[in-house]
């Protein structure tokens, strides 16, 4: 289940990074590009309800990291950087089911992953500053 999840995180990331290069021409593609990857369902389902719900929520999301990242704009963060805050602030705001915990790990491991050398800790304490704004029941 765990590696299903990650494959998935990265899956709706690297969507993501298209999405906000090309905008909304790029969601017909969605289906298509996440069955090139995989055909497991699990990561399937996991990866659009990812996607979908960072895109809907992508306004609230950018309001959320702005307001906690001082001395950056987020329209001038590497744009990876951008959508693994944005995927892990979704979890962390929406997925009640997702510790935060977990929500921060994995977006770390995604810019270790597909970032620079510093993301990993630019991602982490954007991260736990949100979730201390927005702290979870249980996290």
């Amino acid at each position: 289940m765990a590696r299903r999840r990650t494959r998935a995180r990265q899956l709706a990331l690297q969507f993501l990074y298209l999405y906000d290069q090309r905008g909304e021409e790029v969601l017909p593609e969605r289906d298509a590009l996440f069955d090139a990857e995989t055909d497991d369902p699990e990561v399937l389902a996991t990866a659009k309800d990812l996607v979908t719900g960072t895109i809907r929520h992508r306004t609230e999301l950018d309001a959320e990291i702005r307001a906690v990242a001082e001395n950056w704009d987020i329209d001038r963060m590497a744009i990876v950087d951008r959508n693994i805050l944005r995927l892990s602030c979704y979890e962390i705001l929406h997925r009640a089911d997702i510790p935060a915990k977990v929500s921060i790990n994995e977006g770390v491991e995604l810019a270790k992953t597909f970032s620079t050398e510093n993301s990993g800790a630019f991602v982490n304490g954007i991260l736990d500053q949100i979730v201390r704004r927005h702290p979870k029941p249980g996290s």
